[in-house]
């Protein structure tokens, strides 16, 4: 799967897109049918509470999947980042399944 990252107010950190490409592998295992994935990392100054911002775009055979978290760090939000897709991906394959 081709993994692409986009940092948006933020430096480029090669340990935080090794942390992703690690998570989005492990989909990659469970879900085969995965093609690519456009990954956007942005900070914003406005939100105190959070404001570390995670949004993936998987691109599958069919409507494209996206989902995006804004948590305190980065982990957190790649995190449930994560989660949510997995949720989708589930459902995408009970369409794909064969009776």
């Amino acid at each position: 799967m081709t993994v692409n990252f986009q940092y948006v107010n933020t430096d480029v950190s090669e340990t935080l897109s090794d942390f992703i490409t690690d998570k989005l592998e492990k989909l990659t295992e469970k879900f085969e049918f995965l093609i690519s994935a456009q990954v956007y990392i942005k900070h914003e100054d406005n939100n105190h509470e959070a404001g570390k911002i995670c949004s993936i775009e998987l691109s599958l055979p069919g409507p494209r999947i996206f989902a995006t978290s804004n948590e305190r760090n980065y982990e957190m939000a790649v995190n449930e980042t994560i989660n949510d897709l997995t949720r989708q991906l589930k459902k995408r394959k009970e369409i794909y399944k064969v009776y």
